[in-house]
């Protein structure tokens, strides 16, 4: 959410950034209705004012006459009083609708476009795997080593379900507890959240109502959220913290729920895109400058950069076009992840900052070095997701004899075997 002081003062980089990231916003309607809402303010604190001074002289009244006059011209004061309340309360309820549509201004530096055909290959690393032997998918590799029963798991779950099983779940342990002893030297701290959250975390983190259909929900009215940076932000929403405080980084790992929506018909088999996963994430809060979140949003993708190349993948990092970067975000990056067996990069990793769109939201403050009141900035970077991140690293990793090679940076959480299969 930007401030609306802000959205009046320049209307037009609203309706440029709307064009850029490709929405469909009118910002002279929430303009209207915003001239519309401090009117409606005014005459309401006008008549309450009218009220109260009113009633504070009824005690003073000459005699029971007077205070029987006064006690009656009250009256019709009153009924206006609660018409002038309620038509504020209508007319708020409209302006928060609008204000939580009001896109995040994207970064000069971020390519423009519709949509991710016009995402931006900044860098490509690491060598191809070229094979003397037809690869073969994760799938079929993960089936004939007895990791992974997909035809189970669609019996027990249903669309794209699948069972880990042995070293599948063996592998992951090892990237999980490879990870938590990456980002534990770069200052993170670890954090296992609640994932079944009220709505307010969800809505100050943008996901919805825009991205509403994708959440899973409880009879309750919880959800079940996609990522731990919701729950992480929720942590300190409402609250005031201390400049000293900053920057405060944490690594949360979580189960995940997603329904995927609108994607019914893409990666139905195997890995790539499922309903539940685990994910490590990185989420940080920082002082409210643009030279602060734009370095700490390099050195988070960059931190997800090392954990790949620590592995040996091949990858390639997009910077996101204006139109794929949906509502909240400033900028955003994409690592993909080379799969040999579709000859493509798929996505593994997502980085963003946000500026204070998400923090005023949520009301995350802190009191700067003059003890002034500001808007925190947050960035948000996956870690490592699992199942996802074993699509590549068995493809890449595959042998002639049908096992795959460790990486050897797993291997002292894998008894220091070297190769699954053998």
């Amino acid at each position: 959410m930007l401030d609306i002081k802000f959205i009046k003062e320049n209307p037009d980089i609203i309706k440029e950034a709307v064009e850029k990231k490709n929405l469909s916003f009118n910002v002279d309607e929430l303009l209207a209705l915003e001239e519309k809402r401090r009117e409606a303010l005014a005459l309401f604190e006008s008549l309450r004012t009218e009220q109260n001074t009113l009633s504070d002289k009824i005690p003073q009244a000459a005699d029971a006459e007077e205070r029987t006059a006064m006690i009656e011209a009250l009256k019709p004061l009153k009924e206006k009083v609660q018409e002038a309340e309620e038509n504020v309360r209508v007319i708020m309820k409209e302006w928060q609708v609008l204000m939580l549509q009001v896109p995040n201004i994207p970064d000069m530096s971020a390519p423009i476009g519709p949509d991710e055909s016009a995402n931006v290959v900044q860098k490509t690393w690491g060598e191809k795997p070229a094979f003397d032997f037809e690869p073969k998918d994760h799938i079929e590799i993960m089936t004939a080593l007895g990791m992974a029963d997909f035809e189970r798991g669609v019996k027990v779950h249903g669309f794209r379900g699948y069972f880990l099983k042995d070293d599948g779940v063996r592998l992951c342990f090892a990237i999980w507890n490879y990870a938590l002893e990456f980002w534990s030297k770069r200052g993170f701290s670890p954090v296992m959240p609640p994932v079944i959250t009220k709505r307010e975390p969800l809505m100050g983190c943008g996901f919805i109502p825009q991205g509403e259909e994708d959440i899973y929900r409880a009879q309750d009215g919880s959800y079940f959220v996609g990522t731990s940076e919701v729950p992480l932000m929720g942590m300190y929403m409402d609250e005031v913290l201390s400049v000293e405080q900053l920057p405060i980084k944490m690594l949360g790992f979580s189960p995940c729920y997603r329904l995927e929506a609108g994607s019914y018909t893409k990666d139905i088999k195997g890995l790539i895109r499922v309903h539940e996963f685990y994910k490590m994430e990185q989420v940080v809060l920082c002082a409210a400058s643009h030279e602060e979140s734009v370095r700490l949003h390099e050195e988070i993708n960059a931190n997800t950069e090392a954990f790949i190349e620590s592995f040996g993948i091949p990858y390639e990092t997009m910077v996101n076009a204006t139109g794929d970067m949906g509502l909240s975000k400033v900028k955003m990056y994409d690592i993909n992840l080379w799969v040999p067996k579709e000859e493509t990069y798929r996505e593994i990793s997502s980085a963003s900052y946000f500026h204070d769109f998400q923090t005023r939201r949520l009301g995350i403050r802190y009191k700067d070095t003059d003890g002034k009141l500001r808007y925190a900035h947050s960035l948000n970077c996956t870690a490592i997701p699992t199942p996802r991140i074993l699509v590549s690293l068995i493809e890449n990793f595959q042998q002639a004899d049908g096992t795959i090679r460790i990486p050897e940076v797993l291997r002292p959480y894998l008894n220091n075997q070297e190769y699954i299969g053998k």
